[in-house]
């Protein structure tokens, strides 16, 4: 057999483009899960920011005074940690550094050169697909999201709250369910094929190639077993909530009417039990919001030059959006599951790619860690010249989600003062 450039393994009118045979990459070690406690993980962006005097404390410790913005948490305040002084090496101020928010890959600012790598939630999906309906969740207020595969590339995203509704809890008509059905078999048997021809090719490979081949069986074989576990899901019913389906939210700079709707649809996945990793992009647009008090675009508000009537503005806005966080914290708290609350099951980490959006820096990214079973009720503070990555947290995150890791990104081990609660 004739190896060209570019190898494809051909059946039934379907193409499927072999790696190239140039190089050994080594093979990703894969941790497994541990534990029957299911654990989840959400993760948010607001992409404009908080305003830091009002988000972060004065005094580090367990006895620090909530400032503004927290003061709308009181009732949580055991429930979280907040953080300060993080930030992604290697990154430079830019809006761009949204897409390196769940990656930390460097440089996104550099935008033509720039290459991402995976975000947090897939990285976790990779270790615990099959256990729910939905691997991911990843939801966006306005298009754009946080999610990356392994090579880089965007996740789409799901913009609309109706259609998410519509995935997780009604049921297809019988025409449709059995075309998804027809589909899956499709799948499989086409990659039934191509797994045939290229065994054939493993007599004219060299050793190295031979491994880069095995690392494409391999990634069939996952493949094969992400359809079988979709197959599997597909004849099982969808969980019935008793709530109406969800009306979109039409008004596009409705920040606060956005964030509560997908908040109350992430609860009922989390409830259900239908996915266990989320990403949620807030909005973070120009226009002015639907909010008493707010005359200014949501942008031009966040970088405000220290115009003290903008500042006031900004605050109206950004405790709007704090409380529809600490609503979201209520639902997962009075939900029980197991003997224990949802939300001491669930990781929600609220952050900003941004620390101050009037500058672009992002240096001291806002960061509030809330349930998950960690020890909360501490403040954290870093100094942002001489801190730990943020990956650190990250790490810390993954492990609770029993993950057997202790690397990611930019990680240099787990984030000191932070430990889990049990």
């Amino acid at each position: 057999m004739n190896l060209h450039r570019r190898t494809f393994l051909r059946s039934a009118g379907v193409a499927m483009a072999l790696p190239l045979f140039d190089a050994l990459v080594p093979k990703q070690a894969r941790a497994t899960t541990a534990g029957s406690v299911p654990r989840r993980m959400v993760c948010i962006n607001t992409p404009l920011g908080v305003h830091p005097p009002f988000f972060f404390p004065e005094k580090a410790g367990r006895d620090y005074k909530l400032s503004p913005y927290l003061e709308c948490l009181k009732d949580f305040r055991e429930d979280f940690t907040v953080i300060s002084g993080l930030s992604h090496p290697d990154i430079g101020p830019s809006h761009d550094s949204n897409q390196s928010f769940l990656t930390a890959a460097p440089h996104p600012e550099h935008r033509a050169g720039f290459k991402n790598s995976i975000s947090l939630d897939q990285f976790a999906a990779e270790h615990i697909y099959g256990e729910t309906r939905f691997p991911t969740l990843t939801l966006s207020c306005e298009g754009y999201g946080l999610s990356w595969t392994k090579s880089g590339a965007p996740v789409p995203t799901e913009n609309w709250a109706s259609g998410v509704f519509s995935k997780l809890f009604l049921e297809g008509r019988p025409d449709e369910i059995e075309a998804q059905a027809r589909r899956l078999a499709d799948g499989q048997s086409v990659l039934d094929a191509v797994r045939g021809q290229a065994k054939k090719m493993e007599h004219v490979l060299g050793v190295g190639d031979r491994e880069k081949l095995d690392e494409y069986f391999t990634s069939i074989r996952e493949l094969e077993r992400r359809l079988a576990q979709a197959e599997a899901w597909s004849k099982k019913p969808k969980p019935k909530v008793d709530v109406k389906p969800i009306v979109d939210v039409q008004n596009s700079t409705d920040v606060v009417g956005k964030t509560r709707l997908w908040f109350d649809l992430i609860h009922l996945a989390l409830q259900t039990d239908s996915s266990r990793l989320v990403t949620l992009q807030l909005l973070g647009t120009s226009g002015v919001p639907p909010i008493q008090g707010v005359s200014q675009g949501h942008h031009d508000l966040s970088h405000h030059g220290q115009d003290p009537a903008k500042i006031a503005q900004l605050k109206i806005l950004e405790l709007e959006k704090m409380k529809t966080l600490r609503n979201f914290l209520a639902k997962l708290r009075e939900t029980q599951e197991g003997g224990e609350s949802l939300l001491n099951r669930t990781m929600v980490f609220f952050s900003s790619n941004l620390g101050d959006a009037g500058k672009h820096s992002v240096k001291n990214m806002p960061v509030l860690l809330a349930g998950g079973g960690f020890k909360h009720g501490q403040y954290l503070a870093f100094d942002e010249d001489n801190h730990p990555p943020l990956c650190n947290l990250f790490v810390s995150m993954l492990q609770r989600m029993n993950i057997d890791v202790d690397k990611f990104g930019s990680s240099t081990g787990t984030l000191t003062g932070l430990q889990a609660s049990g």
